[in-house]
């Protein structure tokens, strides 16, 4: 099919301004499936043992909650920023603003309105947590319009996002959190970020450059060996967090290093997924969708619950 004849299908059904659609196109665009992404600022809540104090439990969810309307906003940006490629994507091409069902106008607003009114929330949680939140918006904006063109740097983009969400949840309640963490968190984001690259350059092969001007520098040979790296890493940041002084200091207990076994089979099982099955271009819902990962997860919050509070 060519260029034209595929911008001219997604472009062809666009829809009259019916509120009931364009508000179904306005929440569509801001990926709520994406939103999981922001459960990494339950950490500071979890490993601090205050996961059962009633007012920080609030302060977090409400973190999350202003967390979601900012990566929505940063998600219509994107929309709008690529815009022009997505209508040849194959698949992105049916997204409402490529696909021109929710009109440019609509978006900015929403956007605008989104992030204000995020920013707002975030600083009457807290002076801290808003720097952090503001601090989240400027990585994002950045990352759509120059950082997702670098390599290496977009992938580190990705990650630094997810270290962002930590801290903003740890200092939402004003909470310390461990510098191991931080660290595993890193090297757990790094992985599916290189993970998700080699996916796109794999299905898309030929059309890769064309969907993603920075998948250019990358190879699967040059993949390969940078989540080879960051996967050692993070089993070996993971497994001297548990055994860490500090660590056991702080919990009074050794019993975490038993949750290793769920994260070795948690990145193989995810390995398995990318070299095997060709999957990985979709982090968020493959855990969900693959019952072992999902499992394996599950069983990873719960013994780690069980033996911080019990």
């Amino acid at each position: 099919m060519s260029t034209e004849s595929q911008e001219l299908i997604c472009t062809s059904k666009r829809s009259s301004l019916n509120p009931v659609k364009i508000l179904y196109y306005v929440v569509k665009s801001l990926r709520p499936k994406q939103w999981t992404k922001n459960l990494f600022i339950f950490a500071g809540l979890l490993f601090s043992q205050n996961l059962t104090n009633y007012d920080m439990l609030l302060t977090t969810i409400s973190a999350f909650g202003l967390f979601c309307a900012l990566s929505g906003a940063v998600y219509l940006l994107n929309d709008l920023v690529d815009i022009e490629k997505d209508k040849l994507h194959p698949v992105k091409c049916k997204r409402p603003l490529a696909s021109g069902r929710l009109p440019k106008s609509i978006a900015v607003v929403v956007m605008l309105i989104l992030v204000s009114g995020s920013l707002l929330g975030a600083y009457i949680v807290g002076l801290q947590f808003f720097f952090v939140s503001v601090g989240y918006v400027v990585l994002q904006i950045a990352y759509s319009l120059y950082l997702k063109h670098q390599v290496i740097l977009d992938v580190f983009s990705i990650a630094s996002g997810f270290a962002l969400r930590i801290i903003a949840g740890a200092l939402a309640i004003n909470v310390s959190m461990s510098s191991w963490l931080l660290i595993c968190t890193t090297m757990i984001s790094l992985f599916l970020g290189f993970g998700k690259r080699r996916h796109e350059l794999a299905s898309l092969q030929g059309e890769a450059v064309n969907h993603r001007k920075v998948l250019a520098h990358y190879s699967a040979y040059f993949l390969d060996q940078m989540i080879m790296i960051v996967t050692a890493a993070t089993v070996v940041a993971y497994v001297l967090y548990t055994i860490s002084d500090e660590t056991v200091t702080k919990f009074g207990t050794r019993n975490l290093v038993c949750t290793v076994p769920f994260v070795l089979y948690g990145i193989f099982r995810y390995l398995y997924l990318i070299h095997q099955k060709g999957e990985g271009g979709d982090p968020e819902n493959m855990i969900v969708s693959d019952k072992p990962l999902l499992f394996t997860v599950v069983l990873w919050v719960l013994s780690v619950g069980l033996i911080l509070y019990f």
